[in-house]
């Protein structure tokens, strides 16, 4: 019969990736359900149209549901909900609040909330497989030295409350783990596609060429931050295949991936990379990360560089995200993350053609 999906966080760019790759995948695919907010019903709709043309799935293959994941029961309808009941064999939950900024309580509602009560409908799910959950490797929050797949508790603090309630959310996977298979994603900082340079938004290291951008007339462009620090990255591309590779796992375990580059670049090295791409120059001198993070702390100056203060956390990480068990699970496939470095060009070209688009800047507080 084929496989019975069901997506939270569409029309998000995660979400329609994930679908368009299942597809071209080929895997078994008997029908889609995707969770859509009322107020994003319209988008949602111009989204999958669009994704029908470029793709040409069969339309009766998708379908949009009303709902809501901080509600009780998704906020479905009673006969939508027997009807998933009966059918899912696979729950791809990526809907959250990703911004660095985010207040605590709408964090908590959505991301830890949230995935409560995803949870509980996924208990329900007579025909399940596997349970597909879209995290974060920086749940290890202010910890330094090297991160394990294995390791979740800890005791350091977070960066931030979208740190926080993605950790607090993995929590109540692991009370699961033993009852359902689970695939729990840690991706790094992750960027536009490989090839394309195409994403959603310009955020995380996009900041940086935000910041870049709005200073290139001054005559020295300084360094800033903790130069030694790694910066992990990972192309858009990366995540989606390694993704839907590991959603199909067939075997009855649980497993937690880092989806993180395995030699990645230092704060130095990328940001002179990404100076020298955008504008043919290399920095000189050093800005302290006390200065930068004073500077950032007016809104003035936030709104007109289009960057936020916390990206300077990404700026100074003290952390290794080991990926064996990642890099392990990929041995039997093509996919592998490409070297920062050889994207990068791509990564600018797309940004120089879409820097003055505000619908792809994220907006400054």
């Amino acid at each position: 019969m084929g496989n019975v999906y069901f997506f939270s966080g569409y029309p998000g760019y995660l979400a329609t990736y994930l679908i368009k790759r299942i597809f071209q995948a080929e895997y078994p695919v008997q029908h889609i359900y995707a969770l859509v907010l009322p107020s994003m019903m319209q988008d949602a709709e111009k989204s999958l149209k669009n994704l029908l043309n470029d793709t040409g799935i069969d339309e009766g293959k998708i379908t949009l549901v009303e709902g809501d994941i901080t509600q009780e029961n998704l906020g479905l309808e009673h006969d939508s909900i027997r009807l998933l009941q009966d059918s899912v064999t696979h729950v791809f939950h990526l809907a959250a609040i990703y911004d660095l900024a985010v207040p605590f309580e709408p964090a908590q509602k959505v991301n830890v909330f949230g995935t409560k009560n995803m949870n509980d409908f996924v208990l329900s799910l007579t025909n399940l497989e596997r349970y597909i959950y879209f995290s974060t490797a920086y749940v290890a929050g202010k910890r330094q030295g090297v991160i394990y797949e294995d390791e979740l508790e800890h005791d350091k603090g977070f960066n931030n409350h979208y740190e926080k309630t993605k950790y607090e959310a993995e929590k109540l996977l692991e009370e699961l783990e033993s009852d359902i298979p689970i695939t729990i994603i840690r991706p790094g900082i992750v960027v536009g596609h490989s090839e394309t340079g195409e994403t959603l938004k310009f955020d995380g290291p996009y900041f940086v060429l935000n910041f870049i951008r709005h200073l290139r007339f001054m005559p020295i462009l300084p360094y800033f931050g903790n130069l030694d620090a790694k910066v992990n990255l990972v192309p858009l591309d990366y995540i989606i295949e390694a993704t839907v590779f590991f959603a199909h796992d067939t075997s009855k375990e649980s497993q937690t991936y880092h989806l993180t580059d395995p030699s990645p670049y230092t704060a130095r090295e990328l940001y002179s990379m990404f100076m020298q791409e955008y504008l043919g120059r290399k920095p000189r001198g050093r800005v302290p990360l006390k200065s930068a993070e004073m500077l950032l702390s007016i809104p003035f100056f936030r709104k007109w560089l289009q960057t936020e203060k916390q990206v300077l956390d990404y700026f100074t990480d003290q952390c290794e995200y080991d990926c064996r068990n990642a890099q392990k699970g990929l041995e039997n496939s093509t996919i592998s993350c490409p070297d920062f470095k050889s994207i990068i060009p791509n990564l600018v070209k797309y940004y120089r053609e879409h820097e003055k688009n505000e619908e792809k800047h994220v907006k400054i507080s």
